[in-house]
């Protein structure tokens, strides 16, 4: 009852929502387009992006500009959220907002290693980054070299491990990038434990678990198949979290000595049994759609509760991911049905 009382509003509102999503028709339609800004018009017509793109002229808008756009509805849709919850529900929103934190240092980590200028764009979600983030967004622009960006941290809980690459010899961008993915996972995991209980932590558990052992499995995957690391520089990438593949599981898939055999322990696994068609070479693509259909059955079963915010937030993520893919397609003038395979294996 608790539940229903402090979440009819804010699940009608996702519900609500949850109506302008993009449908498979439309993700067609987008693709069956001749130019991009003719998908951009389309996408005016659209009450998610309408308030994102509506001022713009579509034809004076470049690759970047409209990704970082398509970005800003996620950011539009999460302190619309925001706004509308209780306390409790935002206790999960400030949770997930890391995620977005984590987002824009990898993007100006990016920049850095590209020796590109380019500033963030924040334009619809600056003030909430303001009142909610110990990040300096002018200072991290403004660095020039990965020990200023570094020093610009100070004061925020990633100062620690970044400060801690700097005594590596030419750490790249992928050791920063792994280094943040990792204190994010495991800070994520400890907090949903102090924050929540009873069916809100079972579901989080559930969603964040099968999360981080897919994304060690694809990360096994492709270490073993693409990089041929060692087992030590393997185990030292992989997420310190286990929920349904056991400790003697990933030490079977990081030492198995070829790729049939590594075949074999996938197939071994939970998310083999529990998914048809669940196998290394859909690794990738069937973590999305594991994942949204995770989300969704937990979100039906329990509408009144933390796990919808959850599943709004991922699917617009996704539809976001999707969209820049089709907008790809588009602009390379790859035809409609291939366009969607690339869509809906995204």
């Amino acid at each position: 009852m608790n539940g229903l009382l402090s979440y009819s509003g804010l699940t009608t509102k996702i519900r609500a929502m949850e109506s302008h999503f993009l449908k498979d028709s439309n993700f067609r339609e987008i693709t069956e387009l001749e130019t991009v800004p003719q998908a951009v018009n389309y996408l005016k017509q659209w009450p998610s992006y309408e308030p994102i793109f509506g001022s713009s002229d579509e034809n004076e808008l470049h690759r970047v500009q409209i990704e970082q756009m398509l970005r800003q509805s996620i950011y539009r849709d999460f302190a619309k959220l925001y706004r509308f919850s209780n306390v409790s529900q935002r206790q999960f929103l400030t949770l997930y907002f890391q995620r977005y934190e984590v987002s824009v240092i990898k993007e100006c980590l990016t920049n850095l290693f590209d020796h590109r200028v380019t500033q963030v764009n924040l334009s619809a979600f600056e003030d909430f980054f303001k009142q909610h983030s110990a990040l300096n967004l002018s200072l991290m622009s403004a660095s020039s070299t990965i020990q200023e960006f570094v020093e610009s941290l100070r004061g925020t809980v990633y100062y620690e491990p970044f400060s801690k690459l700097l005594v590596m010899e030419n750490p790249t961008l992928f050791d920063y990038e792994m280094t943040l993915d990792l204190y994010y996972f495991r800070d994520l995991w400890k907090r949903k434990d102090k924050l929540y209980q009873g069916r809100d932590l079972k579901d989080l558990t559930t969603a964040y678990g099968s999360k981080f052992d897919m994304l060690n499995l694809q990360w096994i995957y492709r270490a073993k198949n693409y990089y041929h690391m060692s087992s030590a520089d393997i185990y030292a990438l992989l997420i310190p979290i286990k929920y349904r593949i056991s400790k003697q599981q990933i030490v079977a898939m990081v030492e198995a000595e070829s790729t049939p055999a590594l075949k074999v322990l996938l197939e071994q696994t939970y998310y083999a049994r529990q998914y048809q068609g669940f196998t290394l070479d859909t690794l990738e693509s069937m973590y999305a759609s594991i994942m949204k259909h995770i989300l969704s059955t937990e979100s039906r079963k329990d509408p009144y509760s933390v796990i919808t915010i959850y599943s709004y937030l991922y699917h617009k993520e996704h539809e976001v991911d999707r969209l820049i893919i089709a907008l790809e397609c588009v602009r390379y003038r790859i035809a409609p049905d291939e366009a969607m395979t690339y869509v809906r294996k995204t």
